[in-house]
């Protein structure tokens, strides 16, 4: 029997590394016979450049600009041309300090200094995975940090962050890094929001970066207008347009990236495939399985791709709020929450890698020869 661990971090425990090398040891303690490989996934959101790194990748660091302006320590990963950058390594809510906000001034800078020095280390093709972020500014930070220009109407640049694109006269892309034109730019989120309206980057994400509703309504008109002053209204309605607070639509109307599902992106980078080609069983799992899940999560990924080639799939998890029907949905046979074993969410957080290593236990019971 062999078996293929294929899981996301368990976010505020363990990487998605730590998660399948837990895993392993508690499969190996209890079937011993059984062949265990591991490909730790994610979905372009935190985690991401750990998971390229854990695949082979070599790992970058840098200092860039934060999003409150200040120094950070930024990775990105790189292998043969092909970089992972994350957008939360630079620009995302980590780098704020405890229960601080900054949604109407938080700029997305530091991810085009990441981006500028993945282009100088050679890199051919780039995926941005743009989950985790703590910006709200339509990706304007990032192309100023590539060489574009967005002025007022005296003809200075625009303060960073979104309220401020309220004042923007014009957006000036010609000093764009060329090398950009070159570069195969894939945009790797988990979700498929538009810039503006009832479903935009201002009025669903801008609330979990602190915004007030009435500075959602600051942050949605400045969208609106830096989305007219680009000439580009029509890519705001684009999928993908108000990931990471509106940096997807910076990216797919000015670097012409391509948008893909994070998951799917890094699944293909990771060498996901070839793993699968070799399992017979596949465990996957992520910190909570809830709703989210459903919906573009590294677990469903990892799933749908498994049942296309018949396998079956067990998922393990910190909590469980999904049925077995909403589970079988997405292709995932059977979940094991860890609560199961310690229901004290404070304590199972603690002692997330010790109650994975007993819950191998129990997959190894029910799925495999002992």
């Amino acid at each position: 029997m062999r078996v293929l661990i294929a899981a996301d971090k368990f976010k505020g425990s363990l990487t998605a590394a730590q998660v399948a090398e837990r895993l392993t040891a508690g499969l190996r303690r209890a079937a011993p016979h059984t062949s265990v490989a591991s490909v730790p996934v994610a979905d372009g959101g935190d985690g991401t450049v750990d998971a390229a790194v854990a695949a082979g990748f070599g790992r970058r660091e840098i200092r860039v600009t934060g999003p409150m302006g200040t120094p950070v320590t930024a990775a990105y990963a790189l292998r043969n041309g092909a970089a992972v950058v994350e957008m939360a390594e630079a620009s995302g809510l980590r780098h704020l300090p405890a229960d601080v906000f900054a949604p109407l001034t938080a700029t997305s800078y530091g991810t085009g200094e990441v981006l500028r020095a993945a282009l100088d280390a050679g890199a051919r093709s780039i995926a941005l995975g743009v989950g985790g972020s703590a910006t709200t500014d339509g990706g304007a930070g990032m192309l100023s940090a590539l060489g574009a220009r967005f002025l007022d109407a005296s003809g200075a640049p625009v303060s960073p962050g979104g309220a401020a694109l309220a004042r923007l006269a014009k957006a000036d892309l010609s000093g764009l890094d060329t090398r950009l034109a070159e570069v195969d730019l894939v945009l790797a989120s988990d979700v498929d929001n538009p810039l503006l309206g009832p479903k935009g980057a201002a009025a669903v994400y801008g609330p979990q970066k602190g915004a007030s509703p009435k500075e959602v309504d600051i942050l949605e008109g400045a969208l609106r207008h830096y989305a007219r002053t680009c000439g580009a209204l029509g890519t705001a309605e684009a999928p993908g347009a108000g990931a990471a607070g509106g940096l997807g639509f910076g990216a797919l109307t000015a670097l012409r990236a391509r948008f893909r599902p994070g998951v799917e992106v890094m699944l293909d980078l990771l060498g996901f495939g070839e793993a699968l080609a070799r399992a017979d069983l596949v465990i996957t799992g992520e910190g909570s399985l809830d709703d989210q899940t459903l919906h573009g999560k590294a677990p469903a990924g990892v799933a749908s791709r498994a049942r296309a080639r018949g396998l079956p799939v067990v998922a393990v998890c910190g909590r469980l709020s999904l049925d077995p029907a909403s589970l079988k949905a997405v292709g995932i046979h059977r979940a094991y929450a860890l609560t199961e074993l310690e229901p004290d969410v404070p304590r199972c957080l603690a002692q997330a890698g010790p109650l994975l290593e007993r819950m191998a236990a129990h997959i190894a019971r029910d799925f495999l020869p002992v």
